[in-house]
């Protein structure tokens, strides 16, 4: 089995996602049972004025710090359980030190495996407003959605205010129904998860559309990596 490597940025997210991760392996190979696996995290914090900036090379060098240290711990790939990172990580530069799954592949792979031709997206105000799944989407013939200009604001205040401080509320989960459901009335035929917080507020059973979990979507990609039922991937970074 290969060891697997969680790049984490948010907490809340990284750990659904390790936790998804290991349950997979006791369900599949049996009781306390998992591929090795290392999470690395170096905090947020230190990021959040170069996302404000749109700096994003600057993350990048910081996300690359820690798949260095991934691959120091033994990590044989890497899974990033942050979307919005994947802005970062796709900026050009030196190739990452270990070989990674993109997390909209993923997604999109899956909605394009469940037939979906219109899916909204839900995630932070940077991911909504930028390019990442709306090209993974595209490829695959599928159209994004995302909420109107003031929806979005509300769905990002949400995110940094209170899930990825582990907050999980019923007004926050009213307000994210209502925007599912303006979504579906748009023609969408599913919703993307893509803040990796998001589906520990809003589960399958409250959402009006189907789901997208990018968070679970990825941990079980990670583990079918790890017990070599899927080929190691090839991205290290960069455009896809």
């Amino acid at each position: 089995m290969r060891h697997a490597g969680i790049l984490a940025h948010s907490t809340e997210g990284a750990s659904l996602c390790f936790r998804v991760f290991c349950q997979e392996g006791f369900e599949e190979l049996g009781a306390h049972e998992h591929p090795d696996v290392t999470l690395d995290c170096i905090a947020m914090g230190r990021s959040m004025p170069a996302w404000d900036a749109g700096d994003h090379a600057s993350i990048r060098s910081t996300l690359a710090t820690s798949v260095q240290r991934l691959a120091r711990a033994g990590a044989q790939f890497f899974v990033c359980p942050d979307n919005t990172a994947h802005m970062a990580l796709e900026v050009p530069g030196e190739p990452l030190a270990l070989p990674g799954l993109h997390i909209a592949e993923v997604v999109a792979d899956r909605a394009a495996q469940d037939g979906r031709r219109q899916v909204g997206v839900l995630g932070t105000r940077y991911l909504m407003d930028g390019p990442v799944y709306a090209r993974a989407l595209a490829e695959r013939g599928i159209a994004a959605e995302v909420p109107s200009a003031e929806d979005r604001s509300v769905v990002n205040s949400i995110i940094f205010d209170e899930l990825v401080n582990g907050v999980f509320t019923e007004s926050a989960r009213q307000e994210y129904v209502r925007i599912i459901e303006q979504l579906a009335e748009r023609g969408c035929d599913a919703v993307a998860l893509v803040c990796t917080e998001i589906p520990l507020l809003v589960t399958p059973e409250d959402s009006p559309l189907p789901t997208l979990d990018s968070t679970r979507l990825l941990a079980r990609a990670a583990f079918e990596v790890a017990v070599g039922r899927r080929p190691v991937p090839a991205w290290r970074g960069g455009p896809i």
